[in-house]
């Protein structure tokens, strides 16, 4: 807390997406908890000017991805580089953080380093330097104070790879676990008995990716019906993508149930038997639910070649990453076929030693994951106190 003798720690943050506004606002909650009266500055999104922030910038302006998105607008964020290093000059915050969007804001933190070497900067979400291009992580103890790490083997690898403290605070889908009675809930409201085996399937989130894995999740569907006597398939969406994806399951076996609305997403997560997922982050949020999972994913030749040449894990899914060791199958490129996904979907549904080993996997994965305890947001309000002296 600040004390009578001591004006209130000024912090300024730095986010530049959406996901990155959710976890500044929590953050921002964290250091209020904390600290009392907090002066913030820097970008945001809407989360974090309800807040108290007001956003150098609209965030919109650099939430672009993508070359055909960033081109048009390099001028406008290379301005947005200029102003947001000007203002950090200008207003000599106690302490900075940088939350994803690496692109944008590791450069801004370097030109804020040059100028103002003493002020602290941690970076909260590393880029995945241990998936690829490991040398930015040498890089990164150029000009940053901590990485909070969302991520358990993040600390060993920074330890090893370059001279930059990083701790493990905690991954923010931590915070959104739902408890089974949600599940239970969501059965009820569905009209689904509490046996009825209950298949997610998410074939992503954004519409190019549901387009590309759509008719290979939805064959996949139609035959894990023909195995599973009663299967009901939930598709969690996003508001965005909705309506394309309810066009797209309308043949799909199993009655589907699309839900885009965060409550019912929670329930579906809760109530799930098992899934079906596109490789990526969604994967590490069905380990913490706890459901077996099969992964799949399909990307043109150019770009499987690419990134077999960057890769420099073992894997593509985080809870195999999380537990060093195989665990989840992933089907990718030309294994990524409707009988190979049925066949494992089934597997873990139908045959008990191998479902029962898969749950286990996965309570492993909650225990390493940090669950109990302070909450993500909390252990990364900690740090950030304790790297501005207020801990």
């Amino acid at each position: 807390m600040s004390t009578p003798s001591q004006s209130p720690p000024h912090i300024m943050l730095v986010v530049g997406e959406a996901s990155g506004d959710i976890l500044g606002s929590a953050l921002m909650k964290g250091l209020k908890d904390r600290l009392g009266d907090v002066r913030f500055s820097g970008v945001g999104g809407p989360k974090m000017e309800a807040l108290g922030l007001t956003s150098i910038f609209p965030m919109s302006d650099i939430a672009v991805m993508g070359p055909r998105e960033i081109i048009p607008r390099l001028p406008l964020i290379l301005r947005h580089m200029k102003e947001t290093t000007a203002h950090a000059v200008a207003d000599k915050p106690d302490g900075i953080v940088i939350i994803d969007s690496p692109d944008f804001t590791h450069n801004v933190a370097k030109r804020i380093h040059k100028r103002m070497p003493d002020v602290p900067i941690a970076n909260y979400v590393s880029p995945t330097v241990w998936a690829w291009r490991r040398g930015r992580a040498k890089a990164m103890a150029g000009y940053l104070d901590r990485v909070l790490a969302l991520l358990p083997f993040e600390p060993d690898f920074f330890a090893a790879q370059a001279n930059l403290k990083c701790v493990y605070v905690g991954h923010p889908a931590i915070e959104k676990i739902a408890p089974k009675s949600e599940g239970e809930a969501f059965r009820v409201r569905h009209g689904l008995n509490p046996d009825t085996p209950l298949a997610l399937i998410l074939p992503g989130s954004r519409t190019n990716e549901v387009k590309r894995l759509s008719q290979l999740f939805g064959e996949t569907a139609q035959k894990l019906a023909t195995i599973v006597p009663g299967l009901r398939v939930v598709i969690p969406t996003v508001p965005h993508v909705a309506s394309y994806v309810r066009e797209v399951v309308a043949t799909w076996p199993g009655d589907p149930i699309v839900v885009a609305d965060e409550t019912e997403k929670r329930g579906a997560f809760a109530a799930a038997n098992v899934a079906l997922a596109a490789s990526g982050t969604v994967a590490l949020e069905l380990g913490l639910a706890q459901i077996p999972m099969t992964i799949a994913y399909k990307i043109d030749r150019l770009a499987a070649w690419v990134v077999g040449r960057m890769m420099r894990v073992p894997s593509v899914v985080l809870v195999n990453l999380v537990l060093d060791r195989p665990s989840v199958n992933e089907f990718l490129q030309q294994f990524s076929t409707s009988d190979n996904l049925a066949e494992d979907m089934a597997g873990l549904l139908l045959d008990p030693k191998r479902r029962q080993r898969a749950l286990d996997d996965l309570a492993e994965f909650h225990e390493l994951m940090g669950i109990g305890g302070e909450t993500p947001s909390e252990r990364a309000a900690r740090e950030v106190a304790q790297m501005i002296g207020r801990a």
